[in-house]
């Protein structure tokens, strides 16, 4: 009985090891880096490309720059000129992979050339709103700030939406600032720099009352600061927005005071 007990022990401290070996692994994983390819950003300037730019010059890592200044044509005909069968902006060529989606790209290079740097920890209470933020940025905000846009510009609306509407996503971003100096959490990350682009969007074209949210207006002010920002700015759009988009001349009543 008594060697029974003790293989049993024996057998349970065994399988305690696996685990623990195995999230020793883990962990080192995570932190790892792996060498830098050569990376190439193509770029048009005021538009999601300028995403990569920024993370690249916070980051501090190097990085080629294709576009024609002033010339929107032009800059996407380099684009096309690689013979990928998605030819959007961003298209960012690392070693020999051709990628496209800003965050995709974003969490790319954080995860295989600078772990650990821009994003909340993993065991942090924040990772999991960092990364929420960092798909809020597209998959909600974006998508409904455009597709009122131009809804709102074919037909100038007089009464809100039944259903979410771009005020809405717009709020749910300032009430999460209310409470934290950064999207996911108490530090700048990769989840600022996807959500200035829509945000950007939100006032520039008129769909919401930037009056009306001043933690959002606040946030942006730090952006601006950042010397990374800066240093994005006169790489990526040293003349300013080129091509914009006319705002709409009309919203909905606001529902905010």
């Amino acid at each position: 009985m008594v060697r029974t007990i003790a293989a049993s022990m024996a057998l349970m401290a065994s399988a305690l090891v696996v685990p623990q070996a195995a999230q020793a692994e883990s962990k080192a994983a995570e932190t790892d880096v792996m060498p830098m390819p050569e990376l190439t950003i193509y770029h048009l300037e005021g538009r999601r490309s300028e995403r990569v730019v920024w993370l690249m010059e916070e980051l501090r890592l190097p990085y080629k720059l294709e576009y024609v200044r002033g010339d929107l044509r032009a800059s996407m005909a380099k684009v096309h000129s690689l013979g990928h069968e998605m030819p959007m902006v961003p298209t960012v060529v690392i070693g020999d992979q051709i990628l496209v989606e800003s965050g995709a790209i974003l969490q790319t290079i954080q995860n295989r050339y600078a772990p650990g740097k821009l994003a909340p920890a993993r065991d942090s209470k924040y990772y999991a709103e960092h990364l929420m933020w960092m798909h809020y940025a597209e998959g909600s905000l974006a998508a409904r700030l455009f597709s009122d846009y131009r809804a709102w510009r074919t037909t100038p609306p007089t009464v809100r939406s039944r259903f979410v509407d771009s005020e809405a996503v717009v709020q749910y971003s300032e009430n999460y600032l209310a409470k934290n100096p950064w999207f996911g959490g108490p530090e700048f990350s990769s989840a600022d720099i996807m959500m200035m682009f829509p945000l950007n969007v939100a006032t520039g074209l008129n769909l919401v009352d930037e009056k009306k949210f001043p933690n959002i207006a606040a946030w942006k002010e730090k952006i601006r600061a950042r010397p990374a920002y800066k240093r994005m700015l006169a790489a990526a759009r040293p003349d300013g927005m080129i091509g914009n988009l006319p705002p709409v001349s009309q919203r909905p009543p606001s529902e905010r005071k």
